[in-house]
């Protein structure tokens, strides 16, 4: 596989110049950054943050209007005041070694393991056989029809073209999934497909691009193709695996150190692609190139950090990490985009050999999307089971919400501009051809489908809300307004609003605290099942998690019994979640952890077993914290009023919840007195500990409360957090 070796020496060369040379476009040309080139990313970054909020004022998708600018920009750009604009330098490595990495590390770290593995089939036949299926349909589609316009392409470059615009990009379309309320599992399905068809896509174009330069020499190569896709795929999955766990492991020695442990995802991110690059290139066993899927191994790798890795960041960190990586992809793609309507301005429009083709590929690209879901789950409905069945409305929304995005863009800047095709006889070379074919059908992709999913999921009622969703709706609003009207009254005592306002704003939140609660009662008295057990059951695990988090802040549980009550928590949410009003409180179901817990696990019990003393102090903290969690679900339950709660959970969902934790609660405390009188020789030394870390606890909130209020310098702040050793 030739082109896999030469696309990946890129990495590895010195002289720019020496690169394959990119896109021969006003937009795409070699070099480093210059002033003005840098000027012009700021001004980018600029206008993406300024389009949040242009779009919101115009009801368009970011995304959307994105793409827009980029377009209005690229029309600038001939004005010669603005001719700074063509001095960036996008080249296939900052696309492809900086920018998708960091898009499939954010994709990938907040994606539940188990909730993926438990659909994993219905995403594995969308991400590789509906993707082989749309490779085929385009790619045949296009080499018969375009003839039909006198103008003929080989097979190969059409299937070249199929392979990369087959993957679906999740970024816009989940930003508006979230923004309309689309089902949580549809999200998850179609979130966990653009991933994995991501690297599929990839492996099958490398295959196919290798066909494209070395020729089709029958069954060999055939053979060759298979081997080389499903070494990437396996190897690429093998090899994120180890890296995650190494990182893991990694940010699990640093977790003190917040810094460190957020540097360690980012490296992560990036190392785990590139060592796969490296490896691909270098690694050679029997003969044959152990070529690794670099999206797939940053998949993996990525999925480990976000469920087993997670929960060795410090949870002081943990939102930052979300936080950082959340803005870190928000500058990747609104780069991605604007360059998206800049390269669509570039577009050889003149040329009748461009433009016809665009058109056609942009209905055949839309056609063969919805011919590859509706037969392949079709298929995969009849061997479902019930709950993993697949409504015809969702297939819609999987076809429709097909968008396009970075990766094809990346793809298409990996072919090399030497590429040349015996008998190509078009007035563009064969990689401008696919460029424009690629840039259009993201650009239409992009304004026909963008703009239309709101309406969309209206039309096939997937943006209605759940009972449970309703309920809680409704609920939120009584208690806010059942606040403001207790401060506003607060206020006017005090004297802060006059009489005049006050009478106005208490008319307002009066009418709008009793229309929400007559919506509660009338929700509530229409379903069936106690919704209000549910709500407030669900009310409380969220209370657990919370607290659960705390008591792992400051060291007063370890990673294995942090995990071990989180998992219980959560699948507990889940149950109640699809109806059980009452799921056994004590259930703690080891088999539904996520694989890579699970041979965490079998490795620490096999080469790392706890001593007999270990296994009591672990039992010892499971409890203690499951007594601390309950408690603090029955203080903060038993601090509301009865009128605020009354018209809202009512008094039998209320004293339901209640008299479950109260009974929880002796339950667990049972078993620690339990565990203190058979083994006072282990459980003392222990609660000495635990005192210690109760004592840093105050210890670091009183330190941060002061520094806060300023009743101590930074000097003074960073002294005393040395001497108390707080992290």
């Amino acid at each position: 596989m030739g082109i896999i070796t030469t696309l990946q020496t890129v990495l590895f060369r010195s002289i720019v110049d020496a690169l394959p040379a990119p896109v021969p476009t006003r937009y795409l040309t070699n070099g480093m950054f210059t002033l003005t080139s840098l000027l012009f990313v700021f001004t980018l970054l600029t206008l993406s943050s300024l389009a949040v909020f242009w779009a919101r004022k115009l009801r368009l998708p970011h995304s959307v209007l994105l793409v827009a600018i980029g377009a209005g920009l690229g029309l600038l750009s001939y004005v010669p005041s603005f001719s700074f604009i063509t001095d960036f330098h996008l080249t296939p490595e900052l696309l492809f070694y900086v920018f998708l990495p960091t898009l499939i590390f954010e994709s990938a770290y907040n994606i539940s393991l188990r909730k993926l593995i438990a659909d994993g089939p219905v995403i594995l036949t969308l991400a590789i056989a509906s993707l082989i299926i749309s490779t085929g349909l385009i790619g045949g589609l296009l080499f018969y029809l375009l003839p039909y316009f006198g103008i003929h392409i080989p097979l190969t470059i059409a299937l070249l073209f199929g392979s990369l615009i087959s993957a679906t990009d999740p970024v816009a379309v989940l930003a508006l999934f979230k923004e309309y309320g689309a089902p949580r599992r549809l999200s998850l399905v179609f979130e966990g497909e653009s991933l994995f068809n991501d690297a599929t896509a990839v492996a099958l174009f490398l295959v196919l691009l290798e066909v494209v330069l070395k020729g089709y020499n029958g069954v060999a190569t055939v053979q060759e193709g298979v081997l080389t896709f499903g070494i990437m795929l396996v190897g690429g999955t093998l090899f994120g695996l180890v890296v995650g766990m190494l990182f893991a492991k990694l940010v699990g020695m640093t977790r003190e150190n917040e810094a460190a442990s957020i540097t360690l995802t980012i490296v992560l991110a990036h190392v785990t692609f590139l060592l796969s690059e490296f490896i691909s290139h270098h690694v050679v066993i029997g003969g044959q190139h152990m070529y690794l899927s670099s999206i797939i191994a940053t998949t993996s790798a990525s999925l480990v950090m976000g469920n087993y890795g997670r929960a060795k960041i410090h949870p002081h960190a943990e939102e930052f990490v979300e936080k950082l990586w959340g803005q870190l992809a928000f500058m990747a793609n609104s780069i991605i985009f604007i360059l998206v309507g800049l390269l669509f301005v570039a577009i050889p429009l003149g040329e009748r050999s461009v433009y016809l083709p665009i058109a056609l590929g942009v209905l055949i690209v839309a056609f063969s999307r919805a011919l590859s879901i509706y037969p392949t789950l079709a298929v995969f409905n009849i061997f479902a089971t019930k709950r993993s069945h697949i409504p015809t409305s969702w297939q819609h929304l999987l076809s429709w919400g097909s968008l396009r995005g970075a990766l094809a863009v990346t793809l298409v800047l990996l072919i090399p501009e030497s590429l040349e095709v015996p008998g190509w006889s078009l007035g563009v070379s064969p990689r401008d051809f696919i460029l424009s074919l690629t840039i259009g059908c993201i650009f239409a992709t992009i304004f026909i489908k963008a703009t239309t999913i709101k309406s969309f999921m209206k039309s096939l009622k997937l943006d209605a809300m759940t009972n449970i969703e309703r309920l809680e709706y409704q609920g939120a609003q009584a208690l806010i307004h059942n606040e403001v009207l207790e401060k506003l009254r607060e206020y006017r005592d005090r004297g802060y609003v006059s009489e005049t306002a006050f009478q106005s704003l208490i008319e307002i939140h009066n009418a709008e605290h009793t229309r929400a609660l007559r919506s509660v009662e009338a929700i509530a008295k229409g379903t069936e099942g106690d919704l209000t057990k549910r709500v407030i059951r669900m009310y409380a695990i969220g209370i657990e998690r919370a607290h659960l988090k705390e008591l792992y802040a400051y060291g007063e549980i370890s990673e294995r019994v942090f995990k071990r009550i989180m998992t219980k928590l959560e699948l507990q949410y889940e149950v109640i979640e699809r109806g059980n009003t009452d799921p056994h409180i004590l259930v703690h179901t080891r088999g539904d952890r996520d694989i890579v817990e699970r041979i965490a696990t079998s490795i620490r019990t096999i080469f790392f077993p706890l001593s007999p003393r270990e296994e009591i102090a672990e039992l010892y903290g499971y409890y203690r914290a499951q007594s601390i969690i309950s408690r603090k679900v029955l203080k903060e339950l038993g601090s509301y009023r009865p009128e605020h709660t009354e018209s809202i959970f009512t008094t039998e969902s209320m004293e339901h919840a209640l008299s479950l934790y109260k009974r929880f609660r002796e339950q667990t405390e049972s078993k620690l007195a339990e565990l203190e009188r058979d083994h006072a020789a282990v459980i003392e030394p222990l609660r000495r500990t635990l005192a210690s870390c109760g004592v840093a606890k105050v210890e670091e909130q009183v330190l941060a409360e002061l520094q806060e209020k300023e009743l101590i310098t930074p000097k003074l702040h960073v002294t005393l957090k040395d001497e108390l050793g707080v992290s």
